[in-house]
């Protein structure tokens, strides 16, 4: 069943990169790209964005007026400051309120497609066996585990692929942020090294 392999594969993946990267970060991240797409949402962010700009412009304005000295201009500019701020109140509130909506549909959609699949697949599929180990090259007690828990004897079951792969994903996203601090260290003493060589031709 190869796409079994590859569905309880992908899903291990997506799991393990949920746990390294934080589920509010793919959040903010997916709610970036979707305030970037063309829809009714994006255009209200957008001008929210230009609202906002107009309310410090009056703001910075309001405060430079002397309510004595132009106190026609200061009501005039103090009304329109109010306004402003009283919808980008409302502006924000309702972004707020659909943010939360987004967030929580992006939550239940990633516990269905993830934790729900790796309850229901090893549940659905636990007699099912994802391939044969070559026989007679392993001793009974490996046969039994590797069809644990009621896979066919001689065939590795959903449970303990669901396992392998979890480990096997496990270490090689831990190798590769090793690899990367590795690469950021190194690239921070290259910068420190070459900042003292840069001021002593600046001295001399």
């Amino acid at each position: 069943m190869p796409s079994l392999l590859l569905i309880i594969f992908v899903t291990e993946l997506v799991v393990q990169l949920v746990n390294t990267l934080g589920a509010t970060t793919i959040n903010d991240l997916l709610w970036r790209i979707y305030l970037t797409l063309p829809t009714p949402l994006s255009s209200e962010f957008s001008q929210q964005h230009k609202k906002q700009k107009e309310y410090l412009a009056v703001r910075h304005e309001l405060k430079a007026t002397s309510s004595q000295d132009e106190f026609a201009k200061w009501a005039k500019l103090r009304r329109q400051h109010d306004k402003l701020l009283e919808d980008l109140e409302k502006k924000k509130a309702s972004l707020e309120a659909y943010r939360t909506k987004f967030d929580r549909t992006l939550t239940t959609t990633r516990m269905v497609s993830t934790r729900g699949v790796q309850w229901f697949l090893p549940f659905w599929y636990s007699k099912e066996p994802m391939f044969w180990l070559p026989y007679g090259w392993f001793p009974y007690y490996v046969e039994w585990f590797a069809s644990f828990p009621r896979a066919p004897m001689g065939s590795v079951s959903i449970v303990v692929w669901q396992w392998a792969c979890t480990a096997v994903i496990a270490l090689m996203i831990e190798a590769a942020t090793a690899a990367l601090l590795l690469v950021a260290t190194k690239q921070s003493q290259r910068v420190k090294q070459h900042v003292p060589a840069k001021s002593e031709k600046k001295s001399s």
